[in-house]
């Protein structure tokens, strides 16, 4: 069973969240931070992305850099831009995009739940990417941002969120990009009481995004825990801050691929090695989405096809084998294509479905690439099922959106 708690929130006062409020430290480089604080001395970049303090091609990972981060949250804190909370909370965080709304709740997860394979992952982690995290946590002391969870649908956490959401937001506001952020805080004791309570029912949480960032949190807790003498297991350290959602609620969408080259192939040899495990459709000029699963979008040459696997190339009862970015990655990318390692090769890059097939079509036609290759998206029960199954997804085969906006709450470690 899951175990989370309420925490005392530090968050940007009414007046400031838009402010301070930034998008992810991981979805946007050095100097598209840069861009995007400028003239803004209370941007949330200062404390993720501190190199922008420094001159331009200053290293992120160099020690003055994560020094600067935890001297701008105190800096953030004594100017009263973030503000600590008196008691105990959850909050409600929800994000529009679309006209659809997705409602998740705000907790401290459980740093032993994490190590336990009670918080279950989906993907591998690279080492570097925790250790830059990691040293990012323990300087400040805190989680700056939080992961993105799901959770099975829960009528009683369900109730609590109608309830919350029913009043006044703290914060409701439009970001740059044109999505919604509404938050709400969760003040009344029953709820708080009833949040703690559900969630311990429930025997696994998720990683939907920011597997970094969870493992990260958790070896911090652990490592404090390991360096405390008189360690109980209630301490704040024991925690790591989360929005957890209904699975539900959550919408995985397209994660694309583009590739160079056809491999010394033409095109029409190219789409006649396809047909050996494909019905190949034209579709012409007009842009193509895949219908279904098994169902994939090739753009090449100025034309869509539409190629749909055939029976017996894939699994449906493996949990792997039953994905479309497995049965592209072995039957195109690899057998025909050549490429083995979708992490290194460089021959290979991922477009998020976010861009639209647009995208795909502009990089083929400017010669950029040879080919695109656009996927039907996985569902969140294929994720569950992968991650309950113990196995991993390929890479780069999820794309959530809109992603968690940070700044909105932090939790302190002490």
């Amino acid at each position: 069973m899951t175990k989370v708690k309420p925490f005392k929130g530090i968050r940007p006062p009414r007046e400031m969240v838009t402010q301070v409020a930034s998008r992810p430290y991981d979805v946007l480089n050095s100097d598209e931070a840069r861009r995007e604080a400028e003239g803004n001395p209370r941007s949330l970049y200062h404390i993720i992305k501190p190199e922008i303090d420094f001159e331009p091609g200053t290293d992120e990972h160099d020690p003055k850099v994560y020094g600067k981060a935890v001297e701008n949250f105190n800096a953030f804190c004594d100017k009263g831009w973030l503000v600590q909370d008196d008691k105990e909370r959850y909050y409600i965080y929800a994000q529009t995009m679309n006209g659809r709304t997705q409602y998740g709740i705000v907790i401290a997860a459980n740093v032993a739940d994490y190590m336990e394979g009670r918080i279950k992952k989906h993907e591998l982690t690279r080492r570097d990417k925790e250790e830059d995290r990691m040293k990012h946590v323990r300087i400040n002391n805190a989680n700056i941002e939080p992961v993105f969870f799901a959770f099975p649908d829960n009528d009683a956490l369900q109730a609590v969120i109608d309830s919350v959401t029913a009043g006044e937001p703290e914060y409701d506001f439009t970001a740059p990009d044109g999505f919604g952020h509404h938050f709400w805080v969760v003040d009344d004791d029953k709820m708080i009481e009833t949040i703690t309570e559900e969630f311990a029912k429930i025997p696994y949480l998720y990683i939907a995004d920011g597997h970094h960032r969870s493992a990260a949190a958790a070896l911090v807790g652990h490592e404090k825990a390991q360096a405390n003498p008189s360690h109980t297991g209630n301490e704040e350290y024991n925690y790591f801050l989360a929005v957890a959602f209904p699975a539900s609620h959550l919408n995985i969408i397209d994660y694309n691929r583009v590739v160079k080259d056809l491999n010394g192939l033409t095109p029409g040899e190219f789409l006649a090695r396809i047909a050996e495990n494909f019905e190949v459709k034209e579709m012409g000029a007009e842009e193509y989405r895949p219908a279904a699963l098994h169902n994939f979008s090739l753009y090449l040459g100025g034309k869509w096809y539409s190629l749909t696997a055939k029976p017996g190339t894939y699994n449906d009862n493996d949990p792997i084998g039953v994905l479309d970015v497995t049965i592209s990655s072995d039957l195109i990318l690899r057998d025909i294509l050549g490429i083995t390692d979708l992490r290194s090769d460089k021959r290979i890059d991922f477009v998020g479905g976010i861009r639209g097939l647009g995208e795909l079509k502009r990089r083929v036609d400017s010669g950029e690439m040879a080919m695109a290759l656009a996927l039907y998206p996985v569902s969140m029960k294929q994720l569950m099922d992968i991650a309950d199954t113990g196995n991993i997804m390929p890479p780069k085969t999820t794309w959530f959106e809109p992603k968690l906006r940070s700044g909105l709450v932090i939790h302190r470690l002490d």
